[in-house]
């Protein structure tokens, strides 16, 4: 029922693992929380985890979201700079994964299984089901997540990990995550209507085989707080695994507020041979950070392999870039001069020498309406074919409204459920 709010008093399970294939003594359970009803951690180690073979229903509204967050938030206790509160939520399937744990399993079969990062007692995804489920996910805030569960290892807001194309995933957004705004670890997943502020990593996190479509992706940094807006696998002795990540981003915004020299060294992170696609998007950056770096030469390998399921080198069409000096770093094989080729500023409507119009920090102005668009939907039928680049085509276009939370790193406006460091009421 809407308002109510329900405790994690640890790891919560919803149903048990039922192993890489289906069988019938998977426990079919399908976790519902009802629009308006607030779920928080009650400890720094509660993170809700959906095992394969089960679900989850978190189908909020537009006007009462699902919010997950934390035991402090409730209590009234933080401010716009807390945050790995408790673990966040996690979603496991049966489809396909790589980088497999078991030595000498084959990438893509069900012999192939991964354990959740930083879980203590067995979190297993994965299978070649890439058409399974772990359920619905909609109109849902997940806030202050994060927590490290052990070895140095915390949870993303959300984590997933071998879901598959029957989850469904759409009007999410994360709050200041002390890791990842979101990572998928392998699987098919589709997503629209993301947005992640705060976080104090990366942004949107894809490794381990993901084949993976986002469209309509906002990312707003904390000043001087946070990594990249896209790290994209890594690099290490099995990134030739089958399959091969293939990850595309439409109609993003991508706001970065914080020098991450520390870190991946750019706004962009390309590695580890994926495949990627970046098209009708807005990246601001400058004066803090390089916008792309690119690793290892099969990143920008420039035929298509069917053997070594590879597309060829990334795709990026209708991108405004503004960028520090360097704009471009090449690592591993690949020279600065390489990674400006794959961007090509002055063709497919890419430009690196971008003065956003924006306003109120993420709705498109003049400079942005101007550019051509890229059909995104030639990509994939996922993505619908729109007229303008970035998140937010104008003022007008409410997707942003009514069931965010508002904070002073991004102001979403009025009507929705009020400061993300309050609960709100029903």
């Amino acid at each position: 029922m809407r308002g109510l709010l329900y405790q994690l008093a640890g790891r919560v399970d919803v149903g048990t693992d039922g192993g890489p294939t289906a069988s019938a003594n998977d426990s079919n359970v399908t976790l519902t929380i009802d629009p308006g009803v607030i779920v928080y951690g009650g400890t720094g180690v509660s993170w809700l985890h959906v095992n394969r073979g089960n679900r989850i229903n978190a189908v909020g509204t537009a006007a009462l979201p699902i919010i997950f967050t934390s035991r402090d938030n409730v209590l009234g206790l933080n401010s716009d700079s807390s945050s790995g509160q408790w673990g966040g939520v996690v979603l496991s399937g049966r489809a396909q994964v790589t980088d497999c744990a078991a030595p000498g399993a084959t990438p893509g079969t069900v012999s192939c299984e991964r354990q959740t990062e930083g879980a203590v007692d067995p979190a297993l995804y994965g299978g070649a089901t890439n058409t399974d489920s772990s359920g619905r996910m909609s109109y849902v805030q997940i806030r202050y997540s994060g927590f490290v569960l052990s070895g140095n290892s915390e949870l993303q807001a959300l984590t997933t990990q071998g879901t598959g194309t029957g989850t469904q995933l759409d009007h999410i957004m994360t709050f200041n995550s002390s890791d990842d705004g979101a990572e998928f670890f392998g699987g098919r997943v589709n997503m629209k209507y993301f947005i992640s502020v705060g976080a104090e990593d990366d942004n949107l996190d894809t490794d381990t085989g993901v084949k993976a479509n986002f469209q309509y992706v906002l990312v707003v940094q904390r000043p001087n707080i946070g990594d990249s807006m896209i790290e994209a696998d890594s690099d290490n002795a099995v990134d030739g695994n089958i399959p091969r990540q293939n990850t595309r981003v439409a109609n993003f915004t991508f706001i970065q507020r914080s020098a991450n020299s520390f870190g991946n060294n750019a706004s962009i992170l390309l590695r580890g041979g994926t495949d990627y696609a970046l098209v009708n998007g807005v990246l601001a950056s400058s004066p803090l950070n390089p916008c792309l770096r690119i690793s290892r030469p099969q990143t920008i390998v420039t035929a298509p392999n069917a053997a070594t399921d590879e597309v060829g080198p990334p795709i990026i069409r209708s991108m405004q870039m503004q960028c520090g000096t360097p704009k471009y770093i090449g690592s591993n094989g690949v020279t600065d001069a390489q990674v400006a080729a794959v961007f090509g500023t002055g063709t497919s409507n890419n430009n690196d020498a971008y003065v956003p119009s924006l306003t109120s920090v993420f709705i498109n102005g003049p400079t942005e309406t101007a550019v051509p668009v890229f059909d995104a939907s030639t990509l994939d039928p996922f993505f619908d074919k729109v007229t303008y680049i970035g998140a937010v085509k104008d003022a007008s276009d409410n997707w942003i409204r009514t069931w965010t939370c508002n904070s002073a790193t991004v102001d979403f406006g009025t009507g929705n459920t009020g400061l993300c460091t309050t609960i709100p009421t029903y």
